[in-house]
């Protein structure tokens, strides 16, 4: 079997996929990539390219250069910060998946992942169990760039048959990063404050409830994904993928009952707005169906995995700042 490379391993999901991938199928079979090494310490066993995932010469050089058989393609920015510079968000987060899908036409690598987000959703689509088929009116750049990347997913598959396949994540929980720009991020931030005995400022409105996902769930579930057999994948725009679901206010009494004293005071601002057009929940009907999706973290699973594996963690090194 070829190599997994995993473009934009430094980030906050590359570097829990590493991890995910280097356990399943042995640390010689992972290649990673980005501008800069991942500070990880499991990183620096399996190989690192620096390489520019906007530069399409470079990634072909990767690609002739070693035996890939898959491209996990995670580069992004991310929504809040995409608003703040939306063409530079526009460019980071098309043209790398433009130049995988194009690699893989030439047939220079198997099978492609690349992630959507729920931000594809507007507020037009129904809030709560939101369909696989809902309309994709976006309100940020970053959802503007997802959804066109899920067409973009579907028209290499059905044009120049590329197995590329996607998830539209939710909110992501780990306890492995800092918060790295998401409008969910709250949710990381608050389990940082809460093992360091601090309160949580949130820019969302108590209330905001969103669809999460532990990155322990998030990685099994894009395995899984990746290893069903290629008639099962029916959908070749992005599968919708749930976890579980809560508010901010859910969030702290929950944290409250493992760290007593937390607490968070709330003051939302221009990501309230973001967060209000995106759903409540996720109707995940369709990954379920077609290659057996099924969650292990509930919301209090979730909350007592993150917070043991921060205490964990604290015993024996510092959380990873994503950059």
């Amino acid at each position: 079997m070829g190599k997994h490379l995993i473009v934009g391993a430094s980030g906050q999901l590359g570097i829990e996929l590493m991890l995910g991938l280097q356990q399943r199928y042995g640390v010689d079979a992972v290649l990673l990539s980005d501008v800069r090494p991942s500070p990880h310490p499991e990183a620096a066993k399996s190989m690192f390219i620096a390489a520019d995932a906007t530069d399409l010469d470079a990634q072909r050089a990767i690609l002739e250069g070693h035996d890939v058989e898959v491209v996990y393609n995670l580069v992004a920015m991310l929504s809040a910060k995409g608003e703040v510079n939306p063409m530079a968000a526009w460019s980071l987060n098309m043209d790398p998946l433009l130049h995988t899908l194009e690699l893989a036409r030439e047939g220079r690598v198997k099978r492609v992942f690349w992630p959507s987000s729920i931000a594809v959703f507007g507020a037009d689509a129904s809030k709560d169990g939101t369909p696989q088929n809902a309309a994709l009116l976006p309100t940020t750049i970053y959802g503007v760039s997802k959804a066109a990347g899920e067409l973009w997913c579907k028209y290499y598959h059905d044009k120049f048959g590329v197995d590329v396949r996607s998830i539209r994540y939710p909110g992501l929980i780990g306890f492995r990063s800092m918060p790295g720009g998401g409008t969910t991020d709250y949710a990381v931030d608050a389990f940082h404050c809460a093992q360091a005995g601090q309160p949580l400022t949130c820019y969302l409105d108590e209330n905001e409830r969103l669809p999460m996902m532990s990155m322990h769930d998030a990685v099994r579930g894009t395995m899984e994904l990746m290893e069903a057999p290629s008639e099962c994948i029916r959908i070749r725009t992005s599968y919708n993928l749930s976890g579980c679901d809560f508010t901010p206010c859910e969030l702290t009494r929950a944290l409250q009952q493992r760290v007593p004293g937390f607490d968070t005071v709330y003051a939302p601002d221009h990501r309230q707005e973001i967060a209000a057009s995106w759903p409540n929940s996720l109707d995940d009907s369709d990954a379920r169906r077609d290659w057996g999706w099924s969650p292990r973290h509930d919301f209090q699973g979730l909350v007592a995995h993150v917070l043991d594996g921060l205490t964990q963690q604290s015993r024996v090194d510092k959380p990873v700042v994503n950059m």
